[in-house]
């Protein structure tokens, strides 16, 4: 479950080698009004800015062959390093398909931290020495393989930007949501009552507060039941 506390300001620093793809997910929504109302601080920094070559190379070829390039080790250092200077890190995430799986319950941990880097891949992976000495935590928001982390990233920020207080309009909301005590969400519904001769169930409009939590509650049961049997294992 969410445990909210006092209100405290994050920060997530986002490593990429195409900043441009964070743009748009990371300027609308509940992300931008978590950011307008300064509970969270969200960097976009270009690891092309940390190249050492006139090209503002990131990648190279991989030691032993293969195909595809590799995030070179030296950018990659040397940005999480000038952040480390700066302040102290909860933790330095980078975004893999063979990380840990990305869950509610993950989610709700991070959003507890105060400072975090999000180091997003993209090639073939980044030089292992990054993963083996600096990097924290691996996460995966799936078992498949996308063209890099931005995406991923701009998940995984999404996930942890939306529980802290003062982010939605309505903090219960976050309560409720699907795999908060490892439930789906109950089906919804809104006006008009009927349509097409489709109603809404009637405990819906009863006003019968307990009824309708009995309702609910049975309904996300039921539906986890039938459609992820495994959550109500773990």
């Amino acid at each position: 479950m969410i445990i909210f506390v006092k209100n405290h300001k994050m920060r997530i620093d986002i490593l990429s080698v195409l900043p441009e793809l964070l743009d748009s997910p990371l300027n609308y929504s509940i992300v931008k009004r978590a950011r307008d109302k300064g509970l969270v601080e969200i960097n976009v920094i270009n690891l092309h800015d940390y190249a050492k070559d006139k090209y503002r190379s990131v990648d190279d070829y991989a030691f032993g062959g293969g195909a595809g390039m590799v995030m070179m080790i030296e950018p990659v250092y040397k940005a999480i390093e000038k952040l480390r200077i700066e302040r102290h890190y909860d933790e330095i995430i980078y975004t893999s398909p063979d990380g840990q799986k990305l869950t509610q319950k993950l989610a709700n941990e991070l959003s507890l931290k105060e400072n975090l880097i999000i180091l997003a891949g993209h090639y073939k992976g980044i030089d292992q020495r990054i993963r083996d000495h600096l990097v924290t935590k691996e996460i995966s928001i799936g078992d498949y393989v996308l063209s890099g982390g931005e995406l991923p990233a701009a998940v995984i920020t999404d996930s942890i930007v939306r529980l802290l207080p003062g982010a939605m309009s309505d903090e219960q909301s976050a309560l409720s949501d699907s795999f908060q005590d490892d439930l789906l969400a109950p089906p919804v519904y809104t006006r008009p009552a009927e349509f097409m001769g489709w109603k809404v169930p009637d405990v819906l409009l009863s006003g019968h507060a307990a009824n309708i939590d009995k309702w609910r509650h049975e309904q996300s049961v039921e539906r986890t039941r039938r459609l992820r049997p495994g959550l109500m294992d773990e």
